[in-house]
């Protein structure tokens, strides 16, 4: 029998982690996922989980676990796909430390991923849009700030986590106003910022004063914006703006729907997928084409 704690750590801490230099994110994610899993077969097999052993995890109990996931947990087909994925991606690191199982692991790796909807992507309309970038009151320092965020959010089609992860020296204003964002996955791409945003952003350091986080985006208290923190922002001016714009009211208006809006705003600019696809960080061009079917121009 092979005691499965050592080789998940080494999986999570060194080959993710070092070897594959995989994003924070991501490890969070899969670190998760197992957390999930050992948590499950754990109640199954009456062991704790410092107690497992790789044979155990066979793919019965692989397929009962998904199962559980979205019987249980309500997970849906994404969650439980990206479950999965981590479960997967140890297996095949697993092959060549444990020979002796590879039937074992065969099995697992042919299970299949379970079919999603292809959705139409949410997006804002022009005057929806504009609604809410000019929600935010201008003429004090929380506003003020929270208008650069909104601004930059869309005009750089960013993931929230790169928004909050943004530093002060990420930006550049002179002599071309630049953004570098690192990006999921650790890609790294440079924007450049269009004019309504660059003074949105200059009005911001104007009244930003001295903060001791290098962060760009700090809260009340001078700390570093969190997800939860920004979502809670883009749901207030949302709600604002639905006042002014009623349609606007019939949306869940999320973080990655600007990122949305601005894609396909990009897309019907240049009519050119692949500059949409660098835009964005995408790691290949398949995830960019779900924008073409949202404007099949």
């Amino acid at each position: 029998m092979t005691p499965i704690a050592p080789h998940i750590t080494a999986f999570l801490q060194q080959r993710l982690l070092i070897e594959c230099r995989a994003s924070e994110n991501t490890c969070d994610s899969y670190a998760y996922a197992f957390r999930l899993l050992f948590e499950y077969a754990s109640d199954c097999l009456k062991v704790t989980p410092s107690q497992l052993h790789l044979e155990q995890l066979d793919a019965s109990l692989i397929v009962n676990f998904l199962s559980h996931l979205e019987t249980g947990r309500g997970n849906g087909p994404n969650s439980r796909n990206i479950r999965l994925a981590a479960i997967k991606s140890f297996m095949h690191f697993m092959e060549y430390r444990v020979p002796t199982a590879l039937e074992q692991i065969r099995r697992i790796l042919a299970i299949p991923a379970k079919k999603t909807d292809t959705r139409l992507v949410r997006h804002l309309t022009v005057e929806e849009l504009q609604s809410i970038l000019d929600a935010p009151e201008p003429t004090n320092r929380q506003g003020i700030r929270d208008r650069a965020m909104l601004h930059l959010c869309f005009a750089a089609a960013l993931r929230v986590s790169e928004l909050i992860g943004l530093r002060l020296d990420d930006l550049k204003l002179q002599p071309q106003a630049s953004v570098f964002v690192h990006g999921k996955g650790r890609r790294e791409r440079c924007l450049p910022l269009w004019k309504q945003t660059t003074s949105a952003l200059r009005a911001w350091l104007a009244v930003k004063g001295t903060v001791l986080a290098p962060e760009l985006f700090v809260n009340a208290r001078g700390e570093p914006m969190t997800r939860s923190g920004f979502e809670y922002i883009l749901r207030k001016h949302a709600q604002t703006a639905a006042k002014r714009c009623p349609s606007l009211s019939t949306h869940r208006v999320s973080p990655h729907v600007l990122r949305h809006t601005c894609a396909l705003t990009v897309l019907q600019a240049t009519k050119d997928l692949r500059k949409v696809s660098l835009w964005l960080g995408h790691a290949n061009m398949q995830t960019t084409e779900i924008y073409t079917r949202a404007d099949p121009s």
